[in-house]
């Protein structure tokens, strides 16, 4: 049992790290191909008479793209990764809260038994399912859980 938490967290960092560099690889590509159509349109009268020179050029631009873009496209890989990660999480937390205040309305049951949960832990019971809700909510946040 042990075993499978172990190496699941590895796959999982080798996951997060493969996704951010294939973005990054697509941002590069990306901004070197914009860069070198640039320079070619730029280009275009003076490399009529100096063909190999204008190859030169830009292959030249091209090798400088990449060295001067990569280390930023990999930060805006990972701010971007980052940003789809807490926003995936927001809206498994806000699906959570759907189902649990769905299920509290049409359990009478299931709601008396927040209600003395919330009062066994020293919280007054709730008057309502929406300030059920955002005391859940207020809890999901506190101790990080966005899932059900």
């Amino acid at each position: 049992m042990t075993a499978q938490v172990h190496t699941s967290a590895p796959v999982a960092a080798s996951a997060e790290r493969t996704s951010s560099r294939a973005l990054a690889s697509l941002l590069l590509a990306a901004g070197v191909s914009a860069l070198v159509v640039l320079a070619d349109q730029m280009l275009d009268s003076w490399a009529e008479r100096h063909e190999i020179a204008a190859w030169l050029v830009l292959w030249g631009i091209a090798v400088l793209a990449i060295v001067l873009l990569r280390g930023v496209t990999r930060v805006l890989a990972r701010k971007a990764m980052t940003a789809l990660d807490q926003w995936s999480a927001g809206m498994a937390q806000r699906r959570a809260d759907e189902r649990l205040l769905s299920m509290a309305q049409a359990d009478p049951r299931m709601m008396a038994d927040l209600q003395a949960a919330l009062t066994r832990s020293g919280t007054s019971p709730a008057q309502n399912v929406e300030d059920l809700g955002q005391r859940r909510v207020a809890r999901i946040l506190r101790d990080r859980l966005y899932y059900i």
